[in-house]
């Protein structure tokens, strides 16, 4: 590779990693950190006891099904016909739209925020399905691994600057509900600005061999879901590696996602919660690239293993949370653990797909995490509704960390690269 060549790849992986810089601000400011207490203070101020909690449980699963649903067959005809940055476009457009809507919810009005929320969920998971299928096309087998964890990095880079701007932008006004709305706004704006790299520089894979164009594509794309399915038994590790994933991942999901109205229910200020959350991310940077180096020393199941380890501590650990210190204490935590996870997860997963399905393949660990993500607030909700608290619900996730370990231990990474090889 010459020199030029060397400089395009580089903008194109650094392109790629923007986007996680991009729609990260998504993951912070709208799913984890302002919106869940917005709902539970001002939408849902008119709800009785924990209700706001149970119906923002409901809400993320609502999100995550119709999600799970649609990431086999969208994957399945992104690699038939060839339109995965297409379709990443199409999908991030639906939840820059969405989130900037969110600028009209006011107090009372939780049911608008959660039809607004779902919109924006499903452009941001779906996108991340089209996102995560260029990993292998834009990284090799050589460094996919530092190329997922800087995208995580990234992504945690930016998903905190622009939060922290909203932190300040929300101190600083004197109308915090329209604050709060205007951070909304700025999400959509940033999501946007930062996905043109992407559009400029990162290139379409290309069409399938066997492509026509007199074919219809959502025919072609269940037909080809269908031998996926049936393709995926003879891949053991990577079938075994899914359902290890399908499991922890929900873990961690569910933890990301109800944190902040878990912790607004049992009376965790505002100011200190979502401040709590925006350390998280600034911890997340270093120890994303800790974890990247952590791999190369005691592999990458291994470094993985260790962050279910520390979550599942964490989900024991805020049984007991009281105060707003102790939930300091647990956002960071959960900085140290997550990126690596997350981003060792989805390189381990990649370095394991033949190359020319892993749109269709990225479908199914699309599918797997949201299918699997619907278990944990379901559980966290139900838990909820019928004690009317949720100690019990943050308490049940190490169940969902213990028997991901479990499964996770029993893949044998070296066989699922050579499967990989030889059917590629």
């Amino acid at each position: 590779m010459d020199d030029s060549e060397q400089r395009e790849n580089k903008r194109e992986v650094l392109s790629w990693c923007m986007y996680d810089w991009a729609d990260s601000a998504f993951a912070t400011t709208v799913m984890a950190a302002v919106l869940p207490v917005y709902y539970s203070q001002v939408a849902g101020a008119h709800l009785p006891g924990n209700t706001a909690t149970v119906y923002w449980g409901y809400t993320v699963v609502i999100a995550l099904l119709i999600s799970a649903l649609m990431a086999p067959i969208m994957g399945a005809i992104a690699d038939y016909s060839g339109v995965k940055k297409r379709l990443l476009l199409t999908f991030a457009a639906i939840g820059i739209f969405a989130t900037a809507l969110l600028f009209y919810v006011k107090t009372g009005n939780w049911f608008t925020a959660s039809l607004f929320f779902i919109f924006g969920n499903i452009g941001f998971m779906m996108s991340e399905v089209f996102y995560n299928a260029l990993l292998p096309h834009v990284a090799g087998p050589e460094n996919i691994d530092s190329v997922s964890i800087k995208g995580y990095a990234l992504g945690y880079l930016g998903g905190g600057i622009l939060l922290a701007i909203n932190i300040a932008m929300i101190e600083l006004m004197s109308d915090k509900i329209l604050a709060t709305r205007l951070s909304f706004v700025s999400v959509s704006v940033w999501w946007a600005l930062f996905t043109v790299p992407l559009i400029m520089n990162v290139k379409e894979p290309g069409k399938n061999i066997n492509y026509s164009p007199d074919v219809n594509l959502v025919t072609a794309g269940f037909r080809r879901l269908s031998v996926t399915f049936t393709e995926l038994r003879s891949y053991r590790q990577l079938f075994l590696f899914l359902a290890a994933f399908w499991i922890y991942n929900d873990g961690i999901g569910t933890i990301i996602k109800m944190a902040a109205i878990y912790g607004a229910e049992i009376g965790i200020g505002q100011t200190a919660l979502i401040g709590a959350l925006l350390m998280t991310q600034f911890v997340g940077i270093p120890f994303t690239f800790a974890f990247g180096r952590l791999a190369r020393y005691i592999g990458t199941k291994n470094s993985i293993l260790f962050g279910l380890f520390v979550y599942a501590l964490i989900s024991v650990s805020a049984y007991f949370m009281q105060t707003a210190v102790h939930f300091w204490i647990l956002a960071f935590m959960v900085g140290t653990v997550q990126g690596g996870t997350q981003g060792l997860s989805r390189s381990l997963y990649g370095s394991m797909l033949p190359r020319g399905k892993t749109a269709e393949f990225f479908g199914f660990y699309g599918m797997s995490s949201k299918f699997a993500g619907i278990v944990g607030p379901l559980v966290f909700a139900v838990i909820s509704q019928s004690t009317g608290s949720s100690r019990l619900s943050i308490f049940s996730l190490i169940a969902f960390f213990i028997v991901g370990a479990l499964l996770l231990s029993r893949v044998d990474v070296q066989k699922g690269l050579e499967s990989a090889l030889e059917k590629t």
